[in-house]
């Protein structure tokens, strides 16, 4: 075989179907598992995976990759960057091991559902090293932080988020959770591996890995990069069980599926990435803002491979690029002014130079957020900082589990979407979260997110202490400002200029 070219013995080697003699093919492979939908099994035979690679060339590979990202960080760890990198940065680095680490060991166990139980080898195949990648990146997710642990005790949180009632965990284990864990092994490869890491996982790596670069953070470069470039092969599995459900009369299906997964990862994402991109990033090392990097990666790439599949475009895709310029600046603004209710140490982002920038990528802003944080330095500067800092907890939508927002200012348009289902009083930050509830209801209805929890008298005492005990943060861990507010001194001295 070592002689024969790969064409022609891959598609063997990876076959692997068989005629089972001693138990029925619905038992080998249960519908609600699998998920073949009464399409044949030698249709399945079909699946054609794009990226195709044997167990010896995936070991090496692998081998090269982790070789080269831990011997990065070997070789630069007493240079302590850590130690002298902005505080904005190493908060971007906290906030993501946080909510990515754990999430990639749920991933092994997705994948290794369609390692199980795909009709399709190839979809076998492929969800086998699928299953070994994300394995991968949660060692090494969580191995890189651990050494910090000694500086900060955030940095635990890696490996504690997931294990929290945080209200940016419920919200992240709602979505994986969703697409991950409770479905078969078709919805599994469609709802992940196309709609979420086709464009998601892709852009918080790639942005990452490009802003570290600027940044000077090599370690932390070399790490996510080695992680994309797994994210890259293995997100190929949905394409190839997108074309068998199209072609055997099953478009609609797959469009829900589809456009429900797109969303959920949009609004997460909006609170993770978002602010990281467009605030917690030193000026100097932005390469991207947000809407750019979605333009690029998200909306131009979904559009091109939604369309090249024979699929639509979501229903609400225009509502989705009108949100570019908006979520992801609520989102900011609430997790600073709730700071204590996160596990890292938001940057603020805000400064005169850092503002002119977000004037020039989201015109408009100073009007409308901008106002806002005039509020809140007029605040700081008047020694007045209980004023910008949380009192009470916000409204949160029973879809995505993070606050409703909207654009201030004279553009106001917070709005809460409503729904009453079985008696309970539903509230979604938007349409398409609500028709997300609305496929599906009886798949979401019993969930309580953070506030139905405090409503509901779970949280005790029922106040803001109460809350932030719940959450699991103790001191040492509740965010504070990046900075330590130092950037507010920038204003005094723009005052200053101007006298």
């Amino acid at each position: 075989m070592a002689l024969l070219k790969r064409e022609e013995w891959y598609d063997l080697t990876r076959t692997t179907n068989w005629s089972v003699k001693y138990v029925q093919e619905d038992e080998m492979f249960p519908e609600e598992m699998s998920g073949s939908r009464g399409i044949p099994a030698e249709v399945w035979e079909t699946y054609d995976e794009p990226y195709k690679v044997s167990y010896p060339e995936y070991v090496s590979i692998q081998r090269e990759k982790d070789s080269g990202a831990y011997s990065v960080k070997a070789a630069l760890e007493r240079d302590a960057f850590v130690d002298r990198a902005d505080p904005g940065w190493v908060s971007t680095m906290i906030a993501h091991y946080g909510a990515i680490a754990l999430a990639e060991y749920a991933a092994s166990t997705a994948e290794g559902r369609m390692a199980r139980f795909a009709k399709a080898p190839g979809n076998r195949n492929m969800a086998v090293f699928g299953m070994m990648d994300e394995n991968r990146h949660a060692q090494i997710q969580l191995f890189f932080p651990h050494a910090n642990i000694k500086r900060n005790r955030q940095w635990d949180w890696a490996h504690r988020a997931y294990h929290t009632n945080s209200w940016a965990s419920i919200a992240a284990r709602s979505f994986f959770d969703d697409i991950m864990m409770t479905r078969d092994a078709v919805s599994v490869s469609i709802m992940l591996t196309f709609g979420f890491e086709t464009g998601f996982t892709n852009m918080q790596f790639l942005g990452l890995a490009a802003d570290a670069a600027e940044a000077g953070d090599h370690t932390f470069a070399s790490l996510i990069s080695s992680v994309q470039t797994d994210e890259s092969r293995h997100a190929q599995q949905g394409g190839p069980s997108l074309k068998i459900l199209i072609a055997n009369g099953k478009k609609e299906e797959a469009q829900t599926m589809v456009d429900a997964a797109i969303w959920r990862a949009w609004k997460l994402f909006s609170v993770l990435t978002g602010p990281i991109l467009d605030y917690y990033t030193p000026l100097e090392a932005r390469k991207q803002s947000f809407k750019e990097f979605m333009e690029e990666w998200i909306v131009a790439q979904f559009e091109r491979q939604l369309l090249d599949l024979g699929l639509d475009k979501p229903w609400y895709w225009d509502e989705f690029i009108r949100a570019l310029d908006e979520t992801h600046h609520g989102m900011h603004l609430g997790v600073w002014y709730w700071r204590p209710t996160v596990w890292w140490n938001p940057a603020a982002g805000v400064t005169p130079a850092e503002r002119e920038w977000l004037e020039e990528k989201y015109p408009g802003w100073n009007e409308t957020w901008g106002q806002c944080w005039d509020v809140i330095v007029e605040n700081l500067q008047d020694g007045k900082p209980e004023l910008t800092g949380p009192e009470t907890l916000p409204t949160i939508c029973n879809m995505s589990n993070i606050p409703i927002v909207g654009t201030p200012g004279n553009g106001w348009n917070v709005k809460d979407y409503p729904l009453e289902y079985e008696g309970r009083l539903y509230h979604f930050g938007s349409e398409p979260d609500r028709w997300c509830f609305q496929i599906d209801p009886d798949r979401y209805k019993g969930h309580m997110n953070f506030i139905d929890r405090f409503l509901s008298g779970e949280i005790q005492p029922p106040d803001l202490a109460g809350g932030l005990s719940y959450m699991g943060l103790r001191p040492g861990e509740m965010g504070d400002d990046a900075h330590g507010y130092a950037w507010v001194e920038a204003y005094s001295q723009k005052i200053d200029d101007v006298a």
